[in-house]
């Protein structure tokens, strides 16, 4: 691991396997760490061939703060939509993405295999477009245009989301954190309950920024559609969405789909909006292959 300084903001990143081999960058969602990318995921790529790049997004895990751009409140972004303004946000999706690009400058990386989960797949939406020359291939799992035409999270989901731990101490932080699993997880692919209340204490105890968190919430809120730059992304696309989340809706992955020309769409049986082990094994067996078609 090394914190590295970008054109505009310091950036924990972390890379695997042989520098000489095609490059797989992970980009995570809202709130979630590179460390939420398991490792054994990482290591099947690398046994694969690939050099497999994972990183904290601005403002979460060990990547810098920006807690001198205060923290927004959601409600002002959503009324500046309604209106139809632009929302004033500490940062844009767009930023987020060319801090993608700006790691690969300083990993002197040419090219790289683009996969992101639901924010990540936004902002690897972005990069695919902003940077297509660089991109091999692009992959957006769980994620959405941000179109507002698209249906939202379940009540449920948006039941959890909206609550909070009920303090900040780590007993509490585990417990909301294995209520909004029990929520918006994967039913097909559970986690060990063991295993989560370990990785959910580790995420913690590496960071715990709710600051942070609602800037990136802002950034995803201010989102406006993507469906115009997704149909001008001329790079192969394997769009994966899960028939169990409840929190971006599968719709939302099949307008993706539906809007990059020529992209794959696999619909996946009983899974939801998380990061299980057992998820990212199989998502291991859908984006090899595509990796293989795409420099092939």
């Amino acid at each position: 691991m090394a914190l590295i300084e970008t054109r505009n903001v310091a950036l924990e990143v972390e890379s695997h396997g042989n520098p000489d081999d095609p490059a797989v960058v992970l980009i995570a969602g809202l709130g979630f760490q590179l460390i939420d990318w398991p490792l054994s995921f990482c290591e099947t790529l690398v046994d694969a061939g690939y050099r497999v790049i994972r990183f904290d997004n601005r403002d979460i895990g060990l990547s810098q703060k920006l807690d001198d751009k205060g923290v927004p409140d959601p409600a002002n972004v959503a009324q500046d939509k309604l209106e139809g303004n632009i929302p004033n946000v500490p940062y844009r999706l767009s930023d987020m993405a060319e801090d993608v690009a700006n790691i690969l400058d300083v990993l002197e990386v040419e090219q790289a295999h683009i996969v992101g989960m639901s924010m990540g797949g936004m902002i690897a939406q972005l990069f695919a477009f902003q940077h297509s020359s660089r991109c091999l291939s692009l992959t957006s799992i769980m994620s959405s245009s941000s179109d507002s035409s698209l249906p939202g999270p379940s009540p449920e989901a948006s039941a959890i989301l909206a609550s909070a731990p009920q303090s900040q101490e780590i007993l509490d932080i585990v417990q909301f954190g294995l209520r909004v699993n029990e929520a918006i997880g994967s039913p097909a692919f559970r986690w060990d309950r063991a295993e989560l209340i370990k990785h959910i204490q580790t995420c913690c105890k590496r960071c715990y920024s709710p600051g942070g968190y609602m800037r990136q919430y802002a950034a995803v809120m201010a989102a406006p559609s993507r469906r115009e730059i997704l149909e001008g992304i001329a790079v192969p696309s394997l769009v994966i969405h899960g028939d169990a989340d409840p929190l971006v809706q599968l719709a939302c992955g099949a307008d993706v789909a539906a809007h990059i020309p020529d992209a794959i769409f696999e619909k996946v049986s009983g899974m939801g909006h998380d990061l299980s082990p057992s998820l990212c094994a199989h998502l291991a067996t859908l984006v090899l292959p595509h990796f293989g078609g795409a420099t092939s």
